[in-house]
């Protein structure tokens, strides 16, 4: 997409009204978002400057969270990026994303589901492929381990099972919570999702660690799994 006819360019705006120096003046939370995309992008191409080029790549992925959850694979084949302004990018929005599961206390304490979903939704409420994410947790409930398990449909294989586990049984854990998400948007749990919770539960039983419950994502939103009785007797 062409930049517009009418939009200045970079080189054009008075040297203390660029992104580089308002941020500088006003701090980050003044700029809009197209401003700091800029600054990470640091320069355009020779049909776009960087302000016109992060503009376009917000349109392309309608708006921020769809370009915080694209590929790199997906951003580095874009127009005006390659490889190091992709890695620039994507690097960014992680960045944004540990800070947002970061917790003011070492262990955070999972009450409920929405403890869950503050933890992970940062996360996985943006990623394009699914998913399946772990808490383990002591017999308080507070957070031990935080953890990617796998990518991939969520299925109730026995190793995929035996795998959830793994890392609780060697914490000498008492509690778990899991959580995947649906890159359609619609947290609506399937079949395989429930089927899935209640080997995992099963297994929990067996092993005296208890699931406290699976989170299933969409853009937004979520669904609790316990909440729903899907899986948990």
């Amino acid at each position: 997409m062409p930049p517009s006819d009418n939009a200045l360019r970079i080189a054009e705006l008075p040297a203390h009204e660029r992104p580089r120096e308002r941020l500088l003046r006003l701090g980050p939370a003044a700029l809009t978002t197209a401003e700091l995309v800029a600054i990470l992008l640091r320069t355009g191409t020779a049909g776009e400057d960087a302000m016109q080029l992060a503009g376009r790549l917000l349109r392309e992925h309608d708006g921020v969270r769809g370009l915080a959850g694209a590929e790199v694979a997906t951003l580095r084949h874009a127009p005006g990026l390659g490889p190091t302004r992709a890695t620039t990018v994507a690097a960014a929005f992680e960045l944004g994303r540990r800070a947002a599961r970061e917790q003011p206390t070492l262990h955070p304490i999972v009450r409920g589901p929405a403890d869950i979903a503050r933890l992970l939704e940062p996360e996985l409420g943006t990623l394009p492929h699914e998913e399946l994410h772990l808490l383990v947790m002591d017999t308080r409930h507070r957070v031990l381990n935080a953890s990617m398990l796998y990518r991939g449909s969520v299925n109730a294989a026995p190793g995929r099972v035996a795998e959830v586990f793994r890392e609780a049984v060697r914490m000498n854990a008492t509690a778990i919570a899991v959580a995947h998400n649906h890159p359609s948007g619609d947290p609506a749990p399937s079949r395989d999702d429930v089927d899935f919770t209640s080997a995992v539960v099963a297994a929990g039983e067996l092993l005296d660690i208890s699931v406290l419950d699976h989170l299933v994502f969409g853009r937004d939103r979520y669904v609790s799994m316990r909440e729903r009785r899907l899986g948990f007797g």
